[in-house]
């Protein structure tokens, strides 16, 4: 079978409908969104995780996702503890969340109190067999972050800080491009960490950017659903397959400003199409074995 699965992100209490509708088009796994749907959503939780797991029809459930500053909101790091213990529930293998940070610090002077809160937060993780996954949006680094795992010189400080198999990274390329990182050379360092896949690219207008500057305005860079930015998705699933990845990319939609609102999944499913191919193939099909070539066992 594929090694990456591809699927969307959804907000979590609509889930079992969403699912029934969106299985049929081809949606192979989802991210739960519990962002503003928390602490409300723990009571009646296993009942909400069994009707998730019967509408699942072959989907899976890749990530629970939970986005806040664990760092200095202490409410929002207790519901994040406890959802940690609550993926059992879903059978979900990863909790997506933010680093957090202390606006008033440099990202280097951020990282005690990381290290304080995250090797705790991980042995909880550790002790659900759970990873964590850090998504990369942000900035800051001499001050002003409220996520600091947002570039790889953060992420450098932080795995050595907490160095637990339970800590990795929520990927997407939308972030590398829009800061005008190089999302190939990125992955190529960093996929081992990577536990999930959020499937959004960016567009950069390099044309506005020599004529106005970096300071120029708007629309310098956006996000992009996959197959309408920049990237070759290609690329980003090779590294991953040969680093060993086995997971999801869900489409994280509502960002692209030119395919929004009525077209928001018309555009999700020609994502959902152009990443399948870009993994290997949209249906699998084995084959004869005794005809497949000549490099040996894949696995």
């Amino acid at each position: 079978m594929f090694d990456i699965r591809i699927g969307t992100v959804i907000p979590a209490d609509k889930a079992p409908e969403m699912m029934a509708q969106l299985n049929p088009k081809g949606f192979e796994s989802y991210e739960l969104d519990f962002n503003g749907r928390l602490p409300r959503m723990f009571e009646g939780m296993e009942e909400h995780a069994k009707a998730v797991l019967n509408a699942a029809d072959g989907s899976v459930i890749s990530s629970l996702g939970y986005y806040g500053n664990p760092l200095l909101d202490p409410d929002f790091r207790e519901n994040l503890k406890k959802l940690i213990t609550k993926a059992k529930l879903y059978h979900a293998p990863v909790v997506s969340t933010f680093a957090g940070g202390d606006p008033s610090k440099s990202v280097p002077d951020t990282i005690p109190l990381f290290r304080e809160v995250f090797t705790g937060l991980c042995a909880v993780a550790e002790s659900e067999g759970v990873k964590l996954a850090l998504e990369g949006c942000g900035g800051g680094w001499h001050g002003g972050s409220t996520n600091i795992a947002y570039c790889p010189a953060a992420w450098d400080l932080i795995f050595d800080a907490v160095p637990s198999p339970a800590l990795t990274l929520e990927w997407e390329p939308a972030h590398a491009v829009t800061r005008l990182m190089d999302p190939v050379a990125q992955l190529r360092k960093y996929a081992g960490k990577v536990s999930h896949v959020h499937g959004k690219d960016g567009t950069v207008n390099w044309d506005l950017i020599r004529e106005k500057g970096l300071d120029g305005g708007s629309d310098l860079f956006y996000d992009r659903t996959p197959g309408f930015g920049d990237s070759n998705w290609a690329d980003f699933f090779t590294i991953l397959i040969r680093a060993g990845f086995t997971g999801s990319c869900d489409i994280e939609g509502y960002h692209d400003p030119v395919h929004f609102d009525d077209m928001e999944w018309t555009a999700q499913l020609t994502a959902l199409d152009y990443l399948k191919r870009c993994r290997g193939g949209v249906a699998y099909y084995p084959g004869p074995e005794e005809y497949r070539g000549y490099q040996g066992k894949r696995k």
